[in-house]
């Protein structure tokens, strides 16, 4: 299992982000890391903001003037067959910089009512998706890796308990 160090961040004060929620985040990175096989110790930073933030982070990273649930900023490459192939930072103290997650809590727990499940679900959810993408996954690449991301998600989410 790789020695990842976690940090998360709450900017927004649209809703309360309760302690399970960084318990769910930190989870859920370590448990992705695990499933993954990913060895290397490596940071990752979790931004929690709102709507607003988010649409401008969109817009600016991605073209795209809407709000989104959570963008993924990965800082590392990786081949085909999952292998790590570009680090274009030098690693501080030895931690590869994996990359950063914002995640809108306000879209979150909307969604979360929307597929009737708990906010901290959701969060996790979110998280496991982030950092697939973070890992070299993407989804938008078609639906067979749109497929697997899911059973990935879904079975991260299951093994810590978070289950619809």
């Amino acid at each position: 299992m790789a020695d990842a160090e976690i940090y998360v961040e709450n900017e927004q004060d649209v809703l309360p982000f309760l302690p399970e929620y960084e318990q769910v985040i930190v989870t859920v990175i370590e448990t992705v890391l695990e499933q993954e096989e990913f060895v290397h110790p490596c940071e990752v930073s979790v931004l929690i903001t709102d709507d607003v933030r988010i649409r401008l982070l969109n817009a600016e990273h991605r073209g795209k003037d809407a709000a989104t649930d959570v963008l993924s900023f990965p800082m590392l490459a990786f081949d085909d067959m999952g292998e790590l192939v570009s680090v274009p930072h030098e690693p501080l103290a030895g931690a590869l910089l994996l990359g950063d997650i914002v995640i809108s809590l306000e879209r979150a727990a909307q969604q979360a009512d929307e597929f009737g499940h708990s906010l901290a679900r959701e969060i996790g959810f979110l998280t496991a998706h982030s950092v697939l993408h973070l890992l070299g996954y993407d989804h938008e690449w078609g639906e067979k890796e749109r497929q697997i991301m899911r059973e990935k998600e879904e079975r991260t989410l299951g093994l810590i308990g978070l289950v619809r």
